[in-house]
Parts: structure tokens; C-alpha cells; sequence
């Protein structure tokens, strides 16, 4: 397995495929679905994770301020329990750190009970709802806190008294 960037119009097969699950699973207003184009802004990495040649599975981060938000992680089922999920995982908080930030969140589906194992597994653990997100009984949301790759920031500039 290998994980690499991914333009979100390469993905857009497992991208369709998820819509229509979770199409089945949600009602419209419980479904949070970023669009091909919001995958694509400055903001957002996204990350393949590739058997040989196949796209196996994908995972998309929203870099904020504050915080990174995991976004479309998701898995075909020829695919699962071979570790893809927990990679791209791991990838999406090594891009947050890089990025300096310290906190990761996600919301995801109360059907989704396996997601919200691995999530747990992993250290996340449920919040309040974030962003531009409201509370919603159909709806989890969680976050873990991060240790931010200190070297790949900027150091900040040294007090004249310092120096």
C-alpha cells in the first residue's frame, strides 16, 4: 500500500460511491458532503491510498486556523480491513501537523459504527459540534489533540530584549 496526493477529480469514482452510501444511511440535511470543488481549494489535501495501480481508498483534510478537519475517508468494502482506513488516517494528522496545528476533527454518521470504532481506537474522542456544523441527533463529532511537527514551523521572531 501506498499513500500519496490525490486530486479529488481522480478520486471522484470512490467519491460517488460514497455519496450514494451514505445517500442510503442520512437525509439530505444530516449528509455534510464536500463537492469535487471544495476538495480542490488551497485549504484542502487530499490523500490515495493505492493497491499497485488500484485506488483503494481516500481521505481529504481541511487545514483552519485552529484546527484540521478530516474529511471523505472512506474505504470500498474489496478493500477494507487490509489497514487503508487507519493509514490515511495517520497521513491526514502527519499533513495537519506539518501544518502546525495541534487539534484534529470529524464528523461522521451515527450508522457508521465501525468508522467511529476505528476513530476511537485511534484517540478520538467525541466533542461538540464544530465549525459550521450544529448539533444534529444523527451526527458524531470528534477530535484529537495532535503533537505539531515543530520543525516544519516557523520559528518565531526573537524579542529585541532577547537578543
Amino acid at each position: 500500500m501506498q499513500l500519496q496526493p490525490i486530486d479529488p477529480h481522480d478520486a471522484s469514482p470512490l467519491i460517488e460511491e460514497l455519496d450514494a452510501y451514505q445517500s442510503v444511511l442520512y437525509p439530505d440535511e444530516s449528509n455534510h458532503l464536500d463537492s469535487i470543488d471544495v476538495l480542490r481549494a488551497d485549504n484542502v489535501h487530499m490523500l490515495g491510498a493505492y493497491d499497485d495501480d488500484e485506488l483503494a481508498g481516500i481521505g481529504a483534510i481541511k487545514l483552519f486556523q485552529e484546527y484540521g478537519e478530516i474529511k471523505r475517508v472512506f474505504v470500498p468494502p474489496a478493500h477494507r480491513g487490509k489497514g487503508y482506513a487507519k493509514s490515511l488516517m495517520a497521513g491526514l494528522e502527519q499533513v495537519a501537523a506539518a501544518h502546525g496545528l495541534a487539534v484534529v476533527r470529524l464528523e461522521t454518521g451515527i450508522h457508521q459504527q465501525q468508522a467511529i470504532g476505528l476513530y476511537r481506537k485511534l484517540g478520538y474522542a467525541e466533542c461538540d459540534a464544530f465549525g459550521d456544523y450544529v448539533a444534529d441527533p444523527l451526527s458524531v463529532f470528534m477530535q484529537k489533540a495532535l503533537r505539531p511537527n515543530k520543525a516544519l514551523q516557523r520559528t518565531p521572531l526573537r524579542d529585541a530584549a532577547e537578543l
